[in-house]
């Protein structure tokens, strides 16, 4: 079982139920969409991120973005907010009956090896220490390809899918996850790849 210090926000019951199952990290639900009708609750997460920490674990569709987003907003720069990610998978889970809107998994599908891997890999040494020799930069993103020319977007999300992360990132999140995790050296390799 992973031991994690800080507290972990997912965005529903059974989300927090397979990460209970991993770590022993406090775990809190946004009760999806409910994060945006309770203040009690938004102000918990806000002050979780200035005493503990908080590491985002929301699903790889448009809605755990939106809630992420939020979150992150939010908290601001008053508190320290570490953004898990999990890679977009196609399926559905176990207990429902199709897939949803998107058809990708969510984080209650994604095995829980996978789970631990990404959890693991916020470690607070690894997540807070970058050496700046390997670090991605808005300059190097548009220099491979993959900012600001015709088909960045399609190169992009190769991309991110070979580093298994969503392909709904941003440039900017992708370039701040790479360097926090540093993962620089695992995403030049699939730039060459994919040249």
């Amino acid at each position: 079982m992973l031991h994690i210090k800080e507290t972990i926000i997912v965005e529903g019951k059974f989300d927090k139920e397979r990460i209970k199952r991993i770590c022993d990290a406090p775990i809190i639900s946004t009760n999806g969409f409910g994060i945006f009708k309770s203040k009690k609750l938004l102000n918990t997460i806000v002050s979780l991120a200035k005493t503990t920490g908080i590491i985002i674990l929301t699903d790889s569709d448009r809605a755990g973005f939106v809630i992420r987003n939020y979150i992150k907003q939010c908290v601001g720069n008053d508190g320290v907010v570490k953004h898990a990610y999990i890679p977009s998978v196609a399926g559905k889970e176990k207990r429902k009956d199709k897939p949803g809107k998107e058809g990708l998994l969510g984080v209650e599908g994604i095995s829980e090896d996978v789970l631990a891997k990404i959890l693991s890999e916020m470690s607070v040494d690894k997540y807070e220490t970058v050496d700046m020799n390997s670090k991605l930069t808005k300059s190097i993103l548009y220099s491979d390809g993959l900012s600001g020319k015709p088909d960045s977007l399609l190169k992009r999300r190769q991309v991110l899918e070979s580093l298994n992360l969503p392909v709904r990132m941003s440039p900017n999140a992708m370039i701040d996850f790479i360097n926090k995790a540093d993962l620089y050296d695992k995403y030049k390799e699939a730039v060459n790849k994919i040249k």
